[in-house]
């Protein structure tokens, strides 16, 4: 089978599970594309509105696969090219969720980072553990934990290679929310349907803004904001959405 599966629990909604589960999901080149190459084809396809990635009951993915690692030169680490399919991942403007059971280790936990929102099980661990194998973090692991969770928490984290909780992490800020390990993805699907019901232009808009302002000057954020406000006033879905709330009925957006 694919290392990565695609399945539609929902209209409009794409699940992607990493599917490896004698390697505990490590990330792969295989999986790197498969989720890249699914990421950029669900952008361009209107009848998906959210996206979730997810993998089994015992690894969300439990980091890089060290067998790919272990003899690269650092020109071969450079040419095989993960950097880019980081970025196509972190380029997906629709909302997009990891529903994380068992470990998120080093890629893994840097995969759920690159999603707008984190459900995990009771039983999930999160960790960047890349020090104890001579390397560190390379997937956005001492660039997107310090902007989510700040310098002593990730410093804690990528210096000690310690695995942390669900409770902790999401004490840290890492997570969005705890459930019970068996109702992850269910809960995730939840999320999703309730977004595919919104105007997928505002949600589009509303990513951009808050990931963009987040490395820009509090002004330069605030400017943007206000223009995409703006511009989501010459909507159909604006003139919907508040003719609905008027009107007491539920609003029925086009994505126009």
């Amino acid at each position: 089978m694919s290392a990565v599966v695609a399945e539609h629990p929902a209209p409009g909604v794409l699940l992607l599970r990493i599917n490896r589960p004698d390697a505990r999901n490590a990330l792969n080149m295989e999986v790197r594309r498969g989720l890249a190459q699914a990421l950029v084809e669900a952008a361009e396809d209107p009848a998906i509105k959210a996206a979730i990635i997810t993998g089994d009951q015992k690894a969300f993915a439990a980091g890089a696969d060290i067998r790919e690692m272990k003899d690269l030169s650092p020109v071969q680490a450079m040419q095989r090219g993960s950097h880019k399919l980081w970025d196509q991942i972190a380029a997906f403007p629709k909302p997009l969720i990891a529903a994380v059971n068992g470990v998120a280790l080093g890629g893994g936990c840097e995969l759920a980072l690159h999603c707008d929102i984190i459900i995990a099980g009771e039983s999930a661990k999160f960790g960047q553990p890349e020090v104890k194998v001579g390397i560190m973090p390379g997937g956005s692991g001492t660039q997107r934990l310090m902007r989510a969770i700040g310098k002593y928490k990730t410093m804690l984290m990528i210096l000690t290679g310690e695995a942390f909780s669900a409770r902790e992490a999401s004490e840290m800020g890492l997570v969005s929310r705890v459930v019970a390990d068996d109702n992850v993805v269910s809960h995730a699907v939840e999320i999703a349907t309730a977004m595919t019901r919104l105007p997928p232009v505002a949600l589009q808009l509303t990513k951009e803004a808050a990931l963009q302002g987040q490395d820009s000057s509090l002004a330069t954020g605030l400017s943007l904001e206000r223009k995409m406000l703006w511009l989501l006033f010459s909507t159909d879905d604006k003139r919907e959405g508040m003719s609905a709330f008027l009107e007491k009925r539920p609003a029925d957006f086009k994505g126009t």
